[in-house]
């Protein structure tokens, strides 16, 4: 029983289910295919609520949980994780008649890499009124617009250079703050529970740097989760679940957060472990894509009041040493550490690189960040 604290503890992260390669659990797979996991996280958040569920919704949230108690230690297995095809494609070079594992190309789908006219008009309007605000979350002259980092170990290692280089940089607005809250260890599982200890050291960072959660006005969220394993669907939903429940939190946590700029991993091809290897590095840019699609769709969990508005960051991934067509990024061997999955000196300053010129000359992200 101890040992599974720590899983019921984090349902709100519901962890993939054994993936379809185990042999020993070809029941459980099979259902795992079917779960729909952010119904299920919905379904628990409103358990938790006291909402007394139906009794058909009781029974899937019920399902869910032996699922997650069962499948707690498979995630993460060598032995469960898909082989990567010999070429991946950058879903901002990948057509929209292109497909992996049936999803198109471009950021936004549809074979788009910038926001479609709706949703960049809804975020043209929500930013426009961003500007500095006092401790009390009041405009202030004197105020500030405070940038945090909410994500895992590559990307403190990633925003603390890029925190360093923008402090610098005459292209930052000195009304700007920036507060790398990611941590090492803490991916979207944990910063799934409203009260998890990476929530608790988030707070003392901000505190710290000398500005106070209203005035957090803008996130950076970089998905990833540990030892992804089975199907897109399978790693993909989960992902995409505990990224929802992490930006839910978030807009709780930081009643003023306007907009959060979602990222997904860099080149996993040179990784030695399961940490996250390819293909799941390439495709945690679909869960975040999905997210963004149904806040355009306006799916009511990501209404205005539950989240901030999702736009895309820079995007990270390139094929290694074939690069991409957008702007030629590379991935080269020595960007990173021994492990092939954390940067190394050069791999920080790659996307330190993306995040500043992002910020300084997007014009959904240069209004409230540039000079």
């Amino acid at each position: 029983m101890k040992r599974l604290l720590p899983a019921l503890l984090c349902l709100t992260v519901f962890a993939s289910p054994l993936p379809a390669q185990d042999a020993q659990a070809p029941q459980a797979n099979a259902a795992a295919e079917a779960m729909d996991w952010p119904r299920a996280q919905g379904l628990l958040r409103r358990e938790r609520s006291g909402e007394k569920l139906s009794p058909e919704d009781q029974a899937y949230l019920d399902r869910a949980k032996q699922m997650r108690r069962a499948g707690a230690g498979a995630a993460g297995r060598t032995g469960s994780q898909r082989k990567a095809p010999e070429t991946l494609t950058p879903i901002t070079d990948l057509g929209k008649d292109e497909r992996h594992e049936g999803e198109a190309g471009g950021l936004y789908g549809g074979g788009l890499n910038q926001p479609p006219p709706e949703h960049a008009k809804v975020a043209r309007e929500r930013l426009a009124g961003m500007q500095p605000l006092g401790p009390d979350g009041k405009p202030a002259a004197d105020g500030r617009i405070v940038l945090v980092s909410l994500s895992m170990s590559n990307a403190t290692q990633e925003f603390s250079t890029f925190k360093r280089d923008a402090d610098a940089s005459p292209m930052k607005s000195p009304r700007v703050v920036i507060v790398d809250c990611a941590q090492g260890g803490q991916a979207m599982a944990e910063w799934a529970p409203p009260e998890a200890r990476s929530w608790t050291e988030a707070l003392r960072r901000i505190e710290a740097a000398g500005v106070t959660p209203l005035q957090v006005q803008a996130a950076w969220v970089k998905l990833a989760n540990k030892g992804p394993a089975g199907t897109l669907q399978e790693h993909g939903r989960k992902l995409e679940a505990d990224t929802l429940a992490l930006l839910q939190n978030a807009k709780t946590k930081f009643p003023n957060l306007r907009v959060a700029y979602l990222g997904s991993r860099t080149y996993g091809g040179y990784a030695t472990g399961n940490l996250n290897p390819e293909p799941y590095a390439y495709e945690s840019a679909f869960p975040a894509r999905w997210l963004i699609q149904r806040q355009i769709k306006r799916d009511p969990e990501l209404a205005e009041s539950k989240t901030p508005l999702l736009l895309w960051g820079p995007y990270l991934w390139a094929e290694g040493t074939k690069g991409r067509k957008i702007d030629g990024l590379v991935w080269e061997r020595e960007d990173f550490v021994g492990d092939g999955v954390h940067p190394s000196a050069s791999g920080r300053e790659k996307v330190s690189k993306l995040l500043l010129g992002f910020f300084s000359k997007d014009p959904l992200a240069a209004p409230w960040f540039a000079k």
